[in-house]
């Protein structure tokens, strides 16, 4: 039995699986209530059979023994220390989105839902783009018929506006912050900061305190800034991914993952987001033939986990 985690800046999942099986056991679990990931697992594995082995897909780059996530500042920890007060035989440490990339050969297609049309050629790189506490992106490589995850800090790549408003937008953030990162509007903060800027740029004023305000008032007609927003994040979505996709030639096709957009779904500009990823000058007709994708299934971080050096 193997413990698999999928490990984010607000929530921990774990599950257990059979190498090269099926996530069960599933539990989500609270990074603030711990002091740190030996803690969490501890308490996950109180009432789960004993493991020998474990991979986590963590929100954050890994570079070496030492671990730190990208949004949770409170842990870090060494993989070698970790392994060993567990009591594992072996520790395998995946960045959270190699995990969900790896995820994609194994989701039935139910469990996708198309967006854009086109063929898919499973020879070529896939991208993985998931908007949630930060922007995750990863590619897929088929290697000699061996699925190898690429990690990526895309998220942390320069926003580049589409217009002049997505500029005005840009430049009152950069009064704020300085350098503006794509995740910087990119993520569920991101929705949030879309649509109070957008207010203050029309002088207007909404109560809106967390991203499930700005969908919930979208989705009831309850304010036209809201549902704006959501159109300028579905805009911003569609021409990152279509930049990432020129990147690495993605013929492989793209997948948005993540709750918040499987939450957005209802109230996306789908079309806003189609016409931004294609509108990239003489490369439109290279990103017509590629296809979106949503995946529909939650944590497939953890499904990833489980098939890690299995195929």
């Amino acid at each position: 039995m193997r413990l698999v985690g999928d490990i984010g800046g607000t929530n921990v999942r774990f599950a257990v699986a059979e190498a090269g099986g099926q996530p069960g056991n599933a539990r989500k679990l609270p990074v603030a209530r711990y002091p740190g990931l030996v803690e969490a697992v501890e308490d996950y594995l109180s009432d789960t059979p004993r493991v020998e082995e474990a991979v986590l897909a963590v929100a954050g780059p890994v570079l070496g023994d030492e671990v730190r996530f990208t949004n949770n500042s409170a842990w870090r920890f060494s993989i070698d220390e970790v392994r060993r007060r567990l009591g594992l035989r072996r520790l395998v440490v995946i960045n959270d989105l190699v995990a969900q990339a790896l995820s994609i050969a194994a989701l039935r297609a139910d469990e996708l839902a198309r967006l854009k049309p086109g063929p898919r050629d499973a020879g070529k790189p896939a991208l993985v783009i998931a908007p949630g506490t930060g922007l995750g992106v990863a590619f897929l490589l088929n290697d000699a018929g061996t699925a190898v995850g690429i990690p990526s800090e895309a998220g942390h790549a320069t926003f580049a506006p589409m217009d002049s408003l997505q500029g005005e937008i840009l430049s009152r953030l950069q009064s704020e912050y300085g350098h503006v990162s794509v995740e910087r509007l990119l993520s569920g903060s991101g929705l949030l900061a879309i649509a109070t800027t957008l207010a203050r740029i029309n002088g207007k004023t909404i109560d809106v305190r967390d991203p499930r305000d700005v969908s919930a008032r979208a989705a009831a007609g309850q304010c036209a800034t809201c549902r704006d927003a959501i159109r300028i994040f579905s805009a911003i979505l569609g021409s990152t991914a279509g930049n990432l996709a020129l990147t690495l030639l993605t013929g492989g096709g793209v997948f948005i993952s993540g709750g918040l957009c499987r939450g957005l779904r209802p109230l996306w500009d789908v079309e806003a987001l189609i016409e931004a990823f294609v509108a990239k000058g003489r490369s439109r007709s290279y990103l017509d033939g590629i296809p979106i994708d949503q995946i529909m299934r939650p944590h497939t971080g953890l499904l990833g986990a489980a098939l890690y050096g299995e195929h």
